[in-house]
């Protein structure tokens, strides 16, 4: 019995040794790093397509808010449906539209709500308030009338549309130039949430007077 059960254990199959791990193609982590990248690129391409945008300021006209060459972070109009008063937006209308412009402005009034603007005082009203401005840089006296280009006040906006104006009140042309007038809606491409990277300061000519202000780095009110 003892020389069976030696014979029996002499007999059984050696344990199975495990394979050999093949070596990796060669280039194929490479291949991984390149396809995360894509993957990684898409995925920031569609955030920045349909929620987020990012847009240069050219000019003066919003400031001292935004000066010129400073690059903002938009809430792309995917998201940014309900224009409010206040509002900072980039706009695409004509007539800068058809030399593929852009314009930077602040609501004033949205549909329904009427604009009044004493220009020897300097002063807007919305709906027979006065509006605390502190963002401006001088008062409201540039009408457009010098250049036969003026609106009657007072002015109601249409539903649908947008009173706007540059902070920058007497070197902005918007919506008390005639040729500009009340913006629809559905030329606003988004809301202004922060400025990204800051241009050079300027003064309200747009001409430079100094480096950039990283203060200004932010959300933008």
């Amino acid at each position: 019995m003892e020389q069976e059960n030696r014979n029996l254990q002499e007999q059984s199959p050696e344990t199975p040794e495990k394979p050999e791990k093949q070596p990796l193609p060669k280039g194929y982590e490479a291949y991984l790093s390149l396809f995360d990248l894509v993957r990684m690129l898409a995925v920031i391409t569609l955030v920045f397509v349909f929620f987020f945008r990012l847009n240069g300021v050219s000019g003066s006209s919003m400031y001292p808010t935004l000066v010129d060459k400073d690059y903002l972070v938009l809430e792309s109009n995917f998201l940014y449906r309900d224009a409010k008063q206040g509002d900072i937006v980039v706009l695409y209308t004509p007539p800068f539209s058809d030399n593929d412009e852009l314009l930077v402005k602040r609501v004033i009034a949205v549909g329904g709500q009427t604009v009044d603007i004493d220009f020897d005082a300097g002063i807007v009203y919305v709906d027979g308030q006065a509006l605390d401005e502190p963002y401006t840089f001088e008062p409201t006296y540039l009408s457009y009338a010098e250049y036969g280009k003026a609106l009657s006040y007072p002015v109601t906006v249409p539903e649908g549309e947008l009173f706007v104006m540059g902070d920058n009140r007497n070197h902005s042309e918007d919506s008390r130039f005639s040729d500009v007038g009340c913006v629809k809606k559905e030329s606003v491409l988004g809301k202004v949430l922060l400025v990204v990277f800051p241009g050079r300061q300027t003064n309200e000519f747009g001409a430079v007077t100094g480096g950039r202000s990283w203060h200004r780095f932010g959300a933008v009110s």
